[in-house]
């Protein structure tokens, strides 16, 4: 409450009646806010940081408002993931907003092998607390090849936009101790194209064994680790150096 009221006044708004809205009062600030509608009062659903609904408590809000017949209005503000995306240079005219992935490793994991083909550039949120090991888990199951963008405290004093390969980007977070602080948009790009019939998980392991060997070795290893066809392989592998 405080950083909103900190917020407001800055704004020259004061001496307004403020109710805390947070994911575990949510259904009942929503009726505190219908019985002031019914009133005949204006309510502003406001958050310090971001955009109210969007990762973040609104939506029950809005949709009991709604329900009950009474008009919403949206006004556009700051969205730190449309910001990351204008300053990224991702040239995918489609993107998907995830959001925040699972706190544990495993149900993460389970979620980014759904995503694994997307042709989209994918957008998530994430805490600093668990930066390392979420970038660690894109890692595991995208793959080093594909391009990452971190962006940190979009808007912010401390802003900081920074793209590389997804192999490289525990190697940025780790050389600052200021690349892990503040929240985090993590831009991830696009599935790659894929040769007719050679599986995400195929393309994982050439990937992977690509960015450590010598093209003839990686190839010869993804036959034996997958089970497909060396010419197949091997078309793909210089089509993946090509990239590079």
């Amino acid at each position: 409450m405080r950083d909103i009221t900190l917020l407001l006044g800055a704004h020259g708004i004061s001496g307004k009646r403020l109710l805390a809205l947070h994911q575990h009062n949510e259904r009942g600030a929503a009726d505190k806010v219908i019985n002031l509608l019914a009133q005949g009062e204006a309510v502003a659903l406001i958050t310090d940081a971001g955009t109210p609904a969007v990762s973040d408590p609104g939506a029950l809000v809005v949709e009991s408002v709604r329900a009950a017949g009474y008009r919403v209005i949206p006004i556009p503000g700051a969205n730190a993931a449309v910001a990351a995306l204008s300053a990224a240079g991702l040239a995918t005219p489609h993107f998907l907003f995830y959001g925040f992935l699972p706190n544990k490793s495993a149900a993460r994991c389970k979620e980014l092998h759904s995503l694994l083909e997307h042709p989209y550039t994918l957008v998530f949120y994430e805490a600093p607390h668990r930066i390392l090991e979420c970038v660690e888990d894109l890692l595991g199951v995208l793959g080093g090849e594909r391009e990452i963008v971190l962006a940190r405290e979009i808007t912010k004093l401390f802003e900081n936009i920074h793209r590389c390969r997804l192999g490289d980007a525990m190697a940025w977070l780790n050389s600052d101790p200021n690349n892990l602080r503040g929240e985090f948009v993590l831009l991830v790009s696009a599935a790659p194209k894929r040769t007719e019939g050679l599986s995400a998980e195929t393309e994982q392991v050439l990937g992977i064994l690509l960015r450590d060997l010598p093209l003839k070795q990686a190839v010869q290893l993804a036959v034996q680790i997958t089970g497909v066809a060396r010419n197949e392989l091997y078309q793909r592998a210089l089509e993946l150096k090509q990239l590079e």
